[in-house]
């Protein structure tokens, strides 16, 4: 058998396993993970489902699925405490970790940047299908803690010590992250490789489009953020599992018993740890839909985006500043006056890059020849929803606002209008518009028309009350809100939110049916539906072992459109004339 690092063909045919199981092709990978990601958010929306039920009617029994559920679940049909703390932690680390980051990074970054630099594929094929493969086993084994005595995760997605060392549940959590880890940075290796060292003759930095440098700018992100988390979780595990006290402080008591593995740790060490990770994380679940938002306007105003290289430099600016403002998470948590001022400041400034990205994207729809089809629709909702996120943060990085917002249902709601009506919004106008490169066919518009103005109005139904009910002084992870007496006013608030994601649910059904129909019975679409410039459309879709049929070589910057002079209003970047 060859050793050709792409597991070239000519030397024997591919069996079943290899061509669809066990990849090496990145094009095969990306597509693995799109769909195992799609599987996950459906689950943690499935988890969110559930707890929206008990926060709107709480006390009511679950309808059609309480019966299922185990006596110490939910006795009679009605969700218990450590249910609902479950539901809760097991939500965020889904979402985040097996939803959003894989959609985004491993399956956009795998399929579309090696084709967007010319390249033949990952620089790494065989680590490529290792991350996939520790990627999916981790997740199993996080679903799988449901069933395990003790059952899943209670203590929130951030895992906070010492509540963390004691509940059960949370062993299963940490070797979980471990494995999810460890699966990312094989990721972020091969995605900086691959860019430096395998891009097209001709493809300079400066002509790399925004969405590879998004993805770029994410890999060093993960790359260096994660591995402080990596060690954290084992250490947590180590306080766990061999009553070690890393994070165990002195002389602590539980329900009146002195704790045997209490010594000198410190739970602030976590803290530091976890969001020195999960601050950057943010811009990895936003900087590649960014990217997106980029491709989609670009190619759907045809026009070239506005200040590429101001795009580009801010991406890169939030790259760095985002090691620099981790602790805006812990204003609370007793650190000095003047440490939180320093966070305070970074936190300011890091929202200028931000701004000056959406800017330009908007800058960039002055005077174009707008089309106004699903993706692009999905793009510009991107705008402002992103926003509101954006907005609703700043609240939140000023200490003296956020003494009374932190820990109240307003976090919720900025956090998932940056996340739910930003980044997946975006990923969801990706699918419609990579479709056609993955599968050579189109998906149907009307149903995603419907996807569309379900998707977000309803999501604003969600999120919108968060922020009223936050301002309210409604806290969080509460699991009966009704219990205090102030958050009774704001807890119709709830019933609405409810209502939406209910709502949601049934609009992501149209899209359900769309992609699997549309991968058989879509209509065909020819190498370049949008007219594009970039390189993954020209070669053919989808496209075959080793992308293109020969290597192509870049003569010009990413966004030609609308050149006066040529007959076309696009000008790829691999044609000579």
């Amino acid at each position: 058998m060859s050793h050709d690092p792409h597991g070239s063909a000519e030397h024997h045919p591919l069996t079943f396993w290899e061509r669809y199981v066990f990849s090496v092709d990145h094009k095969v990978i990306g597509l693995q993970y799109l769909i195992t990601s799609f599987i996950f958010l459906l689950v943690g929306f499935a988890l969110m489902g559930l707890m929206r039920w008990q926060l709107a009617w709480p006390g009511t029994p679950i309808p059609f699925f309480g019966g299922l559920f185990p006596a110490d679940l939910a006795p009679n049909g009605v969700m218990s405490g450590e249910f609902y703390n479950s539901l809760g932690a097991m939500h965020g680390t889904i979402m985040v970790f097996l939803g959003v980051v894989p959609l985004a990074v491993g399956a956009y970054g795998n399929y579309v940047l090696p084709l967007q630099i010319g390249a033949p594929d990952m620089a790494f094929p065989r680590m490529n299908m290792m991350s996939y493969w520790t990627y999916l086993p981790g997740g199993i084994l996080m679903l799988a803690s449901f069933l395990m005595p003790g059952g899943a995760a209670q203590s929130g997605w951030t895992s906070y010590p010492p509540l963390s060392i004691i509940n059960p549940g949370q062993t299963v959590w940490l070797l979980s992250m471990v494995i999810l880890i460890t699966s990312s940075l094989l990721g972020a290796i091969n995605f900086l490789v691959t860019t430096i060292n395998m891009r097209a003759p001709g493809m300079s930095l400066w002509r790399m489009p925004v969405f590879v440098w998004a993805q770029f700018v994410t890999s060093v992100l993960l790359l260096l953020a994660f591995p402080p988390l990596e060690a954290a979780s084992i250490l947590q595990l180590m306080d766990r599992v061999f009553h070690t006290s890393f994070y165990m402080p002195k002389d602590l008591v539980i329900l009146g018993q002195a704790y045997a593995g209490s010594g000198g740790g410190q739970p602030l060490l976590w803290q530091h740890l976890f969001w020195f990770l999960a601050h950057p994380e943010v811009y990895v679940l936003v900087l590649p839909p960014m990217g997106i938002v980029a491709e989609i306007i670009a190619n759907n105003t045809r026009k070239p985006l506005h200040g590429y290289k101001t795009l580009v430099l801010s991406m890169v600016a939030i790259g760095v500043m985002s090691f620099m403002v981790w602790a805006h998470h812990m204003f609370i948590s007793g650190m000095s006056a003047s440490l939180s001022n320093f966070f305070l400041v970074t936190t300011m400034i890091i929202s200028v890059p931000s701004v000056a990205i959406l800017t330009c994207l908007i800058f960039s729809l002055k005077g174009g020849a707008i089309r106004y089809n699903v993706p692009m629709a999905f793009a510009l909702a991107f705008l402002p929803l992103f926003g509101i996120g954006g907005l609703t943060g700043l609240p939140l990085g000023l200490t003296v606002t956020d003494i009374y917002l932190h820990d109240t249902y307003y976090v919720i709601g900025h956090f998932h209008f940056v996340v739910v009506t930003g980044s997946i919004i975006a990923l969801m106008g990706g699918t419609y518009y990579w479709f056609p490169k993955w599968y050579g066919r189109k998906m149907n518009d009307k149903l995603g028309w419907i996807h569309f103005w379900g998707s977000v109005i309803t999501m604003c139904g969600i999120f919108g009350p968060m922020l009223f009910m936050g301002m309210g002084g409604a806290s969080r992870r509460l699991y009966d809100p009704t219990a205090q007496l102030h958050n009774l006013p704001v807890q119709g608030w709830n019933v609405v939110a409810t209502y939406s994601a209910y709502l949601l649910a049934a609009f992501q059904l149209p899209f359900i049916y769309n992609f699997f129909n549309s991968m058989w019975r879509g209509e065909k679409t020819p190498e370049n539906p949008w007219q594009a410039t970039t390189l993954e459309w020209a070669c053919p879709s989808p496209p075959p072992h080793g992308n293109f049929e020969k290597t192509p070589t870049v003569y010009r910057g990413p966004y030609e459109y609308s050149v006066p002079g040529r007959k076309d209003d696009f000008w790829m970047q691999s044609d000579k004339n």
